[in-house]
């Protein structure tokens, strides 16, 4: 097994340091203007990147994130496990009764946040694929993908601004969450299809992979939840606290994430589900949770959040034109069909434009789409940066719509 050179573990630890720290000034800074903190880390990642950097410091740019691919590696692997982490602590939050009081409401948000959106994302390009940028191959396939990437809502992204704006634990933020996980299970699952078409899945065939990411869905929120409540007593019991229960329930999470990678749909929704079942029950004490909470919100989400600015050049890429349409789509498609689906669900216009705005936050699933379509040639540069810049702009404004929303919801009539 070969290890990091002297120069390569200099290089990690340098760009780990580099990006937590301007993660922590652009987040405080971002407090100051009322934003998520997610917004300030996702700008230190532009500022850091090529975008920034790379044009006016390109010689310490290229030094600090280009010098090494084996620590860009090892940089990579921190993203993954970051991005893993923050599902957990997600899914440590959820409280299911509400989850599942929400059942018909959270259905009709995710299945219209979906479909509106989906129809708006395939149209458009099947008819205008030149305008936008369809780079080779098969015009179906790049509209599916854009109808995809229009419809998945970043569950990472929105838990975060729910979590910043203190609504996390609200029966909307349920809500929200909830048809967030419906609705992003559908998207990958779509995807799924997409790259099977192109040759690009794993060894399971699309009913396989569907029928048994519905199966551990359910093990996970029945069988798997009352097994977690059995053993968890015994845990704190004999086992050092809180150590005990913290490598346990990180192990248990890094096998769940690893089994829905091999899935084919993605490691995040095994994390999730067991942050789930685990956070349920009744023996995973508030200070456990709290201290998870804390290390994994302050290290590894900055970590993942800041690695989004540092794939790409944004200012050499954008094209105006390009941008405005796919943030049109996006915005129309998401807020029309999930509040919609929201009024259906008894909502005021209000309460359901803010399900909309909630469920509007892009954020890292686009990019992660983004970068496989970039990959495989279906998608060119510049849509992938109208795709990034999509994401971080549905990112910034979800919090503030929201919150705008809810105040208007509330002001007397």
């Amino acid at each position: 097994m070969n290890g990091l050179s002297h120069t390569e573990v200099i290089n990690l630890l340098i760009q780990l340091a580099s990006m937590l720290l301007m993660a922590r000034m652009f987040a405080e800074l971002a407090r100051k203007f009322n934003q998520p903190a997610v917004v300030g880390e996702l700008l230190a990642g532009i500022l850091l990147g090529p975008t920034i950097l790379g044009t006016f410091a390109p010689g310490l740019f290229e030094s600090l994130f280009m010098s090494n691919p084996s620590a860009n590696l090892a940089l990579d692997g921190f993203i993954q496990i970051a991005v893993i982490l923050l599902l957990f602590i997600a899914g440590l939050e959820v409280e299911l009764h509400l989850v599942w009081s929400q059942g018909k409401a959270a259905l009709s948000i995710s299945l219209l946040g979906l479909v509106v959106p989906f129809a708006l994302g395939f149209v458009f390009p099947y008819f205008f694929p030149d305008f936008f940028g369809l780079a080779e191959g098969n015009r179906m396939l790049f509209s599916l993908f854009m109808g995809t990437a229009m419809s998945i809502t970043a569950l990472p992204v929105v838990v975060r601004i729910l979590m910043d704006l203190d609504l996390f634990k609200t029966k909307m933020g349920m809500l929200i969450v909830a048809s967030a996980m419906v609705n992003d299970i559908i998207g990958w699952l779509i995807f799924s299809v997409i790259l099977s078409f192109m040759g690009k899945s794993g060894s399971l065939s699309l009913l396989q992979t569907i029928g048994i990411t519905l199966l551990f869905t359910f093990f996970m929120l029945t069988v798997g939840k009352a097994l977690i409540n059995k053993g968890l007593p015994w845990v704190n019991k004999k086992l050092a606290w809180p150590g005990g229960v913290l490598s346990l329930s990180m192990a248990v999470c890094f096998i769940s994430a690893a089994f829905t990678e091999w899935l084919g749909i993605h490691a995040i929704f095994g994390a999730f589900l067991l942050g789930v079942a685990l956070g349920d029950s009744e023996h995973m004490s508030e200070r456990a949770k709290e201290i998870v909470h804390q290390f994994i919100n302050n290290i590894f989400a900055p970590l993942f959040f800041v690695s989004i600015g540092l794939k790409i050049n944004f200012v050499a890429n954008f094209d105006l034109f390009l941008t405005l349409a796919v943030l049109v789509i996006s915005f129309v498609g998401k807020i029309v069909g999930s509040g919609f689906g929201a009024y259906q669900g008894k909502f005021n216009v209000k309460e359901s434009l803010a399900v909309g705005f909630g469920m509007n936050a892009r954020g890292a699933m686009e990019i992660i789409l983004g970068l496989i379509a970039l990959e495989n040639g279906l998608i060119d540069e510049k849509l992938f940066v109208a795709l990034v810049v999509m994401a971080i702009v549905t990112s910034m404004t979800s919090g503030p719509l929201m919150k705008w929303s809810l105040k208007a919801s509330q002001a007397p009539h």
